[in-house]
């Protein structure tokens, strides 16, 4: 009889998964167990021995998982407190509530002083009413609730196309290792991407709107929500930050220093003094006629602002006053219509007004120039944690806005929520048009040098997550992302062949020197 031949292959498949069918299944799964942990050994190690290499989900972006979300405030009685302050803010106007906005001759040149004292006039008969409504008003402000707020987190205003401007300063806040809760608000339920909302729960982020506490329709300006987003906010001691600031350094020690612990607010200066009307001291008790007494005082710029409410919640109250008849009355009598109209002086205003202490930042902004022009992209704010030397930690880029979506995105005209009517990309009259088709820096290397600070990889990175791994992502941008972030500062991005089954299909990032 012929013996049969039994291949050599077969003898070791049976060697190695002899046995009954239960058997077999178990030393499958254990040998695919085993292989996985090698990959992944090797790839451990491959990452580990060399420095440069960096995964795009940076270990502070992992952790943040763990930083516990804000409570939910308390709609009801926030909602009453609101009520009871319009209460108060609609039986007390100012005068005129008509005030005519004019412009000064010129705006690229700070106004000559004659200019500023004749600029806006108002009858004496409504200078006494709107001092004499300024006095009931401070009169009837209430105590502190305390039972409403606590803790310390980060607020940033958001909606419409300055949501995308808001994801680059989340994701900078993560990235340069921020632990704090942040809530992101919104006006109502319109400007709000639910899915978006959802995925920010993961980094210890929560979104809000304003219309479940009030009536926001009543709001004729965008300049309005600030003041109600800071009052509403769960947060006893809060980081306010415009959508379009991008941190660059990590700002949770300001809450600590002794800027912000001695006086319980932190403001940071604009680049021009003063310029309001000769009777706003005197609305706003303090002087007893026209006056210049605000004159050589430092205006603020409110892009970034800290504020403690249980210290200073009446001065946040009348700065909520200023702001409900601000369109009407008092950004106007403020600032005259010279640049900076708008809810930025308030704060500072309702300080003054009530002799309450603030801690100014010494040192003079500077502004940030695109790489090779005199082009401005914001203003660099310094550390207040640090008195003695300017170190920046504000990237106000109120000139060039930062969003993924704003640089690379093509046709994203129609978007009903974050519209891009035309990209920098698209748009070859953008400073920073060349910049990305050329792939190279927009920020000035030797300036971040000199000031120890490189952050634009970082946005790239906060880029990246948006564009690739996010409800706002796209094959096309994130390729596009990547593009750039290869070409300009030396990322590369490898996907494992096993990603697919073991992975979540991520690609690993990795930074050269």
């Amino acid at each position: 009889m012929a013996t049969t031949q039994i291949p050599q292959q077969l003898i070791c498949f049976e060697t190695l998964f002899g046995g009954s069918p239960r058997q077999q299944v178990l030393i499958l799964l254990g040998w695919i167990f085993i292989v996985f942990a090698v990959i992944r050994t090797f790839q451990y190690f491959a990452i580990q021995s060399s420095t440069p290499l960096l995964t795009c989900h940076t270990p502070t972006h992992e952790h943040s998982q763990y930083i516990q979300l804000p409570k939910t405030p308390d709609t009801l009685q926030l909602s009453h407190i609101w009520k009871t302050l319009q209460t108060i803010y609609d039986a007390h106007p100012p005068q005129p509530l008509d005030l005519t906005l004019k412009t000064f001759a010129s705006l690229s040149e700070f106004p000559p002083l004659d200019a500023i004292k004749t600029h806006t006039t108002i009858a004496t008969e409504d200078a006494q009413v709107a001092r004499q409504s300024h006095v009931e008003v401070t009169k009837k402000l209430f105590l502190y609730p305390s039972q409403l707020f606590s803790g310390q987190g980060i607020v940033i205003l958001a909606g419409g196309r300055y949501t995308g401007f808001a994801t680059t300063g989340l994701g900078m806040l993560r990235e340069i290792g921020s632990q704090l809760p942040i809530e992101v608000w919104v006006k109502d339920q319109a400007e709000e991407r639910e899915e978006w909302c959802t995925e920010l729960a993961k980094e210890g982020v929560v979104c809000r709107r304003l219309s479940d506490y009030m009536d926001t329709e009543l709001l004729e300006h965008g300049y309005q929500l600030k003041i109600s987003a800071i009052m509403f906010s769960s947060f006893e001691q809060i980081l306010f930050l415009d959508a379009d600031n991008v941190p660059v350094r990590n700002p949770d020690p300001i809450f600590t220093s002794k800027s912000f612990t001695d006086t319980g607010v932190v403001l940071w200066p604009d680049y021009w003094k003063h310029t309001g009307a000769p009777l706003l001291p005197y609305i706003v008790g303090l002087s007893d006629g026209p006056s210049e007494t605000l004159r050589e005082d430092q205006t603020a710029e409110s892009g970034q602002l800290v504020w403690d409410k249980k210290r200073h919640w009446k001065a946040l109250c009348l700065a909520a006053y200023y702001n409900y008849y601000g369109p009407q009355h008092y950004y106007t009598m403020i600032s005259q219509g010279w640049a900076g109209w708008g809810d930025k002086d308030t704060f500072l205003i309702a300080l003054r007004s009530l002799r309450q202490d603030y801690y100014m930042v010494p040192h003079k902004l500077k502004t940030l120039f695109v790489n090779g022009t005199s082009d401005g992209i914001g203003m660099l704010q310094a550390d207040p944690t640090i008195p003695d030397t300017y170190q920046p930690m504000f990237l106000h880029s109120n000139i060039i806005k930062w969003s993924i979506r704003g640089f690379l995105c093509l046709g994203c005209a129609d978007e009903a929520i974050d519209p891009v009517a035309v990209s920098a990309l698209e748009n070859p009259k953008s400073p920073i048009n060349p910049h990305l088709r050329e792939h190279r820096r927009i920020f000035p290397l030797k300036d971040m040098t000199d000031m120890n600070i490189d952050p634009e990889p970082l946005i790239w990175r906060s880029f990246e997550h948006v564009a690739c791994r996010s409800s706002w992502q796209s094959e096309s941008l994130c390729n596009r992302t990547r593009e750039h972030m290869e070409q300009t500062f030396g990322f590369q991005f490898k996907k494992s062949w096993v990603s697919p089954l073991v992975g979540n299909g991520e690609q690993i990032c990795l930074r050269a020197t």
